[in-house]
């Protein structure tokens, strides 16, 4: 249970960091995010998904257009705002220096 609990807090804490990432690549529907971070091995649902895109576009990271959909109703696609690139410049720089610290930490773990 200790080990579940941590993976999943883990996972949690660079959620937005992935997501942020996937939609700087360019305009990109719910849908698909979830899909690039199942891709990823990052299981997401949609419960998750919604909130943490309404945050971040209230946090002016991220921004929404409506488009015509030829399956059912319009779709809202998102992007990322300049103050979103921003935010994920200083996230990268954070993984960085997480990741080495992570590394270094453990390079003589006898695991």
């Amino acid at each position: 249970m200790i080990v579940e609990n941590t993976q999943t807090q883990m996972r949690k804490g660079i959620l937005e960091f992935c997501i942020l990432a996937i939609i700087s690549r360019g305009e990109i529907y719910a849908s698909d995010i979830i899909g690039e971070l199942k891709k990823a091995k990052l299981l997401v649902v949609e419960g998750t998904l919604y909130p943490l895109l309404t945050r971040l576009k209230n946090n002016g990271l991220l921004s929404y257009n409506w488009k015509e959909s030829t399956s059912g109703p319009p779709r809202k696609y998102y992007q990322i705002t300049e103050s979103g690139l921003e935010v994920l410049r200083a996230l990268n720089k954070t993984w960085e220096e997480l990741t080495y610290a992570v590394e270094t930490s453990t390079e003589s773990t006898k695991i």
